[in-house]
């Protein structure tokens, strides 16, 4: 993304902060994360006591599975790309994305609509 989205650390992203963004419609990147799952987890649930729906994802997983179908594992890489394929179906029209980028330590939200 070009964009310069604004900048919280994991540990000062409170729910009160959370909920400020989600409630003015604000795409944010959360940077020093130690544990991506639990901190897309909060985000994610405070997105969905908005009301509002949210797709979760790991950011380049879908590049790192395209080079995967070629290789000698080809038919879990077919399998895990179905998967996502059906995530998508399931979670479509998504009003936030929730990018978990595991080398570099952060979490991407993204407003969608």
């Amino acid at each position: 993304m070009s964009v310069d989205l604004p900048r919280f650390t994991a540990d000062e992203l409170t729910i009160e902060q959370i909920d400020l963004l989600i409630g003015s419609r604000t795409s944010y990147l959360v940077v020093a994360v130690n544990n991506l799952s639990a901190v897309a987890s909060k985000i994610e649930g405070r997105i969905e006591k908005a009301g509002l729906r949210c797709r979760v994802f790991t950011e380049y997983r879908a590049a790192t599975l395209a080079g995967a179908f070629f290789s000698p594992t080809a038919p879990v890489a077919w399998v895990a790309g179905l998967g996502m394929a059906a995530h998508k179906l399931v979670t479509l029209n998504p009003d936030y994305e929730i990018g978990k980028n595991k080398l570099a330590g952060t979490v991407t939200v993204t407003f969608k609509k």
